[in-house]
């Protein structure tokens, strides 16, 4: 166990520990391990016979939670969008409750190497899983200028972005782009003004990274499987990072919630579809003691759902491919 483990508090994680409540011989899922600060958490709240799910897609937090030597952690490297299949490779068909701690980890940010960060210079990667798919690098090579534009623009929420995106591919027109100090400067070169703090590059950086690492499908296709595989009154907490998260978020539970019934299709209340999820509580936030002991999880917004006895049904649950762009 590294020192880095021992010493970084994972965020929220009284607030993850009240809303999971968990049982001692429980089974819960962590399906974004991290370096497992949640995860001991938990362990230290089971007894023998609990047990924890570790899931990620990075092949390093899954050496990580091997490296615990935990009988009762069984580590699986998969992606959230592969829950159910994750699940299945762990003999689970049910567990009793979920944690879900979006976007990028301490360790990816401060790894030059993984290329998530423009603080130090390093290959521009920032893939999650780099066994999988093209870096941020490969992808900045050949993509179109309209397309990288919309990226900036819809996942950056970058109001610059025609400019970022002309910038990008004049720029490659001289030479690759290939590490992140020359994305970071090529975008605070395009981008004049920012407000007081935020370095120009943050929101191209976040928005190119959500993109390779298709993070916003990876939460739509796991969510249901989530309601699927969660016992009845067992629970799901999310925590999102910034705004597209949170909002697909919101809105998937708040329609599992409440099933939708057409206007036109007249129903007594007994023939109304089941509620699969109840919302628990508002969104939490950090309190400002956590915020100044770790400046990283300000924008931190857990959401947390209990599941119903209703059966699962796919067609009951709100769909969630676009919910994040209205």
């Amino acid at each position: 166990m590294g020192t880095a483990a021992l010493t970084h508090r994972p965020v929220l994680l009284d607030e993850v520990l009240a809303a999971l409540a968990p049982r001692p011989d429980g089974i819960y899922v962590d399906g974004t391990f991290g370096r497992g600060g949640h995860a001991r958490a938990l362990l230290a709240r089971l007894g023998p016979r609990g047990r924890v799910i570790a899931i990620d897609r990075d092949p390093e937090a899954i050496a990580a939670a091997h490296a615990i030597g935990d009988p009762r952690v069984r580590a699986v490297h998969a992606c959230m969008s592969e829950l159910a299949s994750a699940l299945d490779a762990a003999g689970v068909s049910l567990a009793d409750g979920m944690l879900f701690d979006l976007g990028v980890s301490s360790p990816q940010l401060d790894d030059p190497a993984r290329g998530f960060s423009f603080r130090a210079d390093g290959p521009l990667d920032m893939r999650m899983d780099p066994s999988r798919g093209d870096s941020a690098a490969q992808w900045l090579a050949t993509a179109a200028e309209p397309e990288i534009r919309e990226v900036i623009r819809d996942y950056g929420e970058e109001r610059f972005a025609k400019q970022v995106a002309a910038a990008l591919v004049a720029a490659r027109t001289r030479e690759s782009i290939r590490t992140t100090r020359q994305l970071a400067d090529l975008v605070g070169a395009a981008v004049r003004t920012r407000k007081p703090g935020q370095d120009p590059a943050t929101r191209t950086f976040q928005a190119l990274r959500i993109f390779v690492n298709r993070e916003l499908e990876e939460v739509s296709l796991m969510l249901p499987q989530a309601v699927a595989r969660l016992a009845a009154g067992g629970r799901i907490a999310v925590v999102t990072f910034h705004s597209l998260e949170d909002r697909l978020v919101k809105r998937f539970f708040a329609g599992a919630a409440r099933p939708e019934v057409p206007l036109d299709l007249p129903l007594r209340a007994s023939e109304m579809p089941p509620a699969q999820l109840t919302v628990v509580g508002r969104a939490c936030r950090p309190n400002e003691a956590e915020v100044a002991e770790n400046p990283r999880a300000r924008s931190a917004r857990m959401r947390v759902a209990e599941r119903t006895g209703a059966p699962f049904d796919a067609a009951a649950l709100p769909r969630t491919e676009a919910a994040w762009r209205s």
